[in-house]
């Protein structure tokens, strides 16, 4: 497909704005169909309608919303075809003319499961084979809709928000604070790093590792030790003898680091020069453009939103039967609120003065940021339990991505220090750290999803969607910038 081509797509659309969720429903559906996704190039057919989408002004929840509902039905389709052609898939016509992308993809899934439903919508080469090939080797209906749907939820933004905002960015008239581009790419380059310096440490506490067997070893030698290792190691049979090291680690590594980092955030001046720069350049930072984009992204951190979260999780697993999961869940969530709480209330850090109604309660540590941690680095924690060691870290870091801009808002909308949004992260690593550790005590079964865990998030997309939309008018009240700033 031409460049030209494209451009008088563009054209059109601009004309007819009235089409564009059309256009972005069927791009999305092409682009996640057998085949035809490999020919059109969907991508930059998507993000040329999202950047219209931003320029006129189309709500950003309904071009996710058509987006989704096409890549759904994109793969659901493909899915379907496969269950049609199973046995036949490089012998009928077009698909004899892949055989080589046909192959890719039957080991892809072969080497992944279901799991490559999700990670194959975000890699390119096997993207719209996928879920033919799932057809095809019979994957279970009730399955791959649950992998489907769920993927979609997080395949959308990441393919549609950018466009809209730089189609929201043209409209407007944007004025990055100084050395925009600087901040960005060095905390960008920060973040990147302590990522792998993280990954790279629990990496090496697997069993494989020579600190877990110098451990393990030292440990035997003494009978209070050795019934406590004993104790926390796991019993299932495909993981027998596994010691959550990483998780004791994780738990005492980030209780010392929130103990220290709260003494020198609340006890001392040392941090708040810092703190003083962050709010500067963030308030610098703030446009209407951007202030309704980050007032829904910090109503996801707020407690009902993650509250009724941690409910809908505990419902779902107490009703398959996991009993054990289904507690820690929910020991974690009150854990985590007592804690938050109790330390707000002791320290009373004052908040930012940056909006109309600032909370009441104190700043350090961040609850939204704690909470949006928690439930996500959980998440991740119970998926890659499933997995080899080894992998576990792609869910990690996968997973986990949902709380950087939950924690950006905070600081976007000025309600936050830097030093609280750091104090958040850790106290909730803390307890994931501690939850994990003591769970592997009564990790007898697996964990797979089913069609409960796909209704229980679609009734809190539905629920969180109604939330928002109650709580915008005296969000955007209490967010507004002070007059000045």
């Amino acid at each position: 497909m031409s460049s030209a081509w494209l451009n008088d797509l563009s054209a059109w659309l601009s004309l007819h704005p009235g089409w564009l969720a059309t256009a972005l429903f069927s791009t999305a559906f092409i682009e996640s169909l057998a085949i035809a996704g490999i020919i059109v190039p969907g991508v930059a057919i998507l993000f040329a309608v999202a950047v219209l989408a931003g320029e006129t002004g189309m709500p950003l929840a309904e071009a996710l919303l058509w987006a989704g509902l096409g890549a759904i039905a994109g793969d659901t389709a493909s899915f379907g075809l496969g269950r049609l052609l199973q046995g036949r898939l490089t012998t009928a016509w077009p698909l004899s003319r892949y055989p080589k992308i046909i192959g890719t993809g039957e080991r892809f899934f072969k080497r992944h499961g279901g799991k490559s439903v999700i990670i194959g919508r975000f890699v390119g080469p096997v993207r719209p084979i996928i879920p033919l090939v799932a057809g095809a080797l019979m994957m279970s209906w009730r399955r791959f809709l649950a992998f489907n749907i769920g993927s979609a939820v997080a395949w959308a933004p990441v393919y549609i928000f950018p466009g809209f905002l730089v189609g929201s960015a043209l409209a407007s008239d944007i004025r990055p604070p100084a050395h925009f581009y600087a901040v960005i790419g060095i905390s960008l380059a920060a973040l990147t790093v302590v990522y792998f310096v993280l990954l790279r440490f629990q990496l090496g506490l697997g069993e494989d590792s020579r600190f877990y067997r110098w451990l393990k070893q030292w440990m035997a030698q003494y009978e209070a030790t050795n019934r406590f290792w004993r104790l926390y190691t796991n019993q299932r049979p495909a993981r027998e003898g596994e010691f959550p090291l990483a998780s004791f680690m994780l738990a005492l590594g980030a209780s010392a680091l929130l103990l220290i980092w709260g003494q020198l955030a609340t006890a001392t001046s040392l941090l708040d020069g810092f703190d003083q720069a962050t709010l500067l350049w963030f308030e610098q930072l703030r446009q209407p453009l951007l202030d309704g984009p980050f007032i829904a992204i910090t109503l996801l951190g707020d407690a009902p939103v993650l509250m009724t979260a941690g409910v809908l999780a505990c419902a779902a697993l107490l009703f398959r039967g996991y009993y054990a999961a289904a507690i820690h869940v929910l020991a974690a969530i009150a854990v985590t609120v007592v804690l938050v709480w109790g330390l707000k209330a002791m320290l009373g850090v004052p908040r930012p003065d940056e909006v109309m109604g600032p909370p009441n309660s104190g700043a350090f540590p961040s609850g939204h940021t704690a909470g949006i941690t928690l439930l996500v680095t959980l998440l991740a924690s119970f998926v890659a339990g499933e997995s080899r060691h080894r992998r576990r870290w792609q869910y990690y870091v996968l997973l986990s991505l949902p709380l950087v801009p939950v924690a950006l808002s905070r600081l976007y909308l000025g309600v936050h220090w830097f030093t609280d949004v750091i104090g958040g992260l850790l106290l909730a690593l803390a307890v994931t750290g501690a939850v994990r550790a003591s769970y592997s005590r009564y990790d007898k079964v697996p964990l797979a999803p089913d069609i409960t865990i796909v209704g229980a998030a679609v009734v809190w997309l539905i629920l969180t969607g109604a939330y928002i939309l109650l709580s915008w008018d005296q969000a955007v009240l209490n967010f507004r910038p002070v007059a000045g700033t």
